[in-house]
């Protein structure tokens, strides 16, 4: 089937899949369930986008499947428990706060644009499983940053529910481990792992591989100046007034460096 047809029925499915996110989260009050619907909705539009027979499958077809459906299973399933026990990612409230009236309008217009984000890293999904090489040294390189990158959004999320969790931190900042590095340590490894397709998806003669980098620049753009870090700092420095104002500081708010 052409490349065409392939773009847009994972189209149809991401824009179809965020507007019943937009159901769920405004009939239950938990805008947690529309990242966890952005989460799967991008695993399986990636994985559909590994596997879509363009050609025959080989095993790097195969590879990107395996790694965008465990990225996609681990953090959907990590904010399903985050909103089942009541929490809420705090982005939602600063921009329920700025939209006001307009607030249900304005949610399905931002989720539907998600739905944007997540079929143009289905497309460098497909990009990266279109490179006819055999797996090489550069495929490793793509799985061992892929690795890292969910290996540390995994210690950071979870350092920061345990510091949610202890009551004698209730209103401080969470500034250890790998959060004094970075004030957004799980957005910094969310922008690397999708630095893993760049190397999977180029070779030699391939031209559309490079496409394959749109996912990384997308992701670091949109977390760290757009939907990410300022609306999320806003709300921090709202509700820990001082205490974060000194956490920005002494931390840098992305790319993370050691503490000083």
């Amino acid at each position: 089937m052409s490349v065409i047809v392939a773009i847009a029925a994972i189209a149809l499915f991401c824009a179809g899949a965020m507007a019943l996110a937009w159901w769920i989260a405004i009939t239950s009050g938990r805008s947690g369930w529309a990242d966890t619907f952005w989460s799967f909705t991008v695993g399986i539009a990636g994985v559909a986008a590994a596997l879509w027979p363009l050609g025959e499958l080989t095993a790097r077809n195969w590879l990107l499947a395996g790694i965008v459906a465990f990225w996609s299973l681990r953090l959907g399933l990590h904010i399903a428990r985050r909103t089942l026990r009541g929490g809420d990612d705090p982005r939602y409230a600063e921009l329920k706060r700025g939209w006001g009236d307009q607030y249900r309008p304005q949610l399905l217009l931002f989720l539907e644009i998600q739905a944007a984000v997540a079929l143009v890293l289905a497309v460098a999904v497909m990009a990266a499983a279109s490179n006819p090489a055999p797996l090489g040294l550069a495929d490793g390189l793509g799985v061992l940053i892929a690795i890292v990158a969910i290996a540390g959004e995994t210690v950071a999320d979870g350092q920061l529910s345990r510091f949610a969790r202890n009551p004698a931190n209730r209103g401080k900042v969470c500034d250890t481990g790998l959060w004094g590095w970075s004030r957004h340590p799980n957005y910094f490894f969310e922008a690397l792992y999708w630095l893993a397709l760049f190397p999977i998806g180029i070779g030699i003669g391939h031209g559309w591989g490079w496409l394959a980098l749109l996912a990384p620049l997308m992701m670091f753009v949109l977390l760290r100046y757009v939907s990410g870090v300022p609306p999320l700092e806003q709300h921090m420095l709202r509700s820990r007034g001082d205490a974060f104002a000194a956490y920005q500081q002494r931390v840098p708010p992305f790319f993370p460096r050691p503490p000083r």
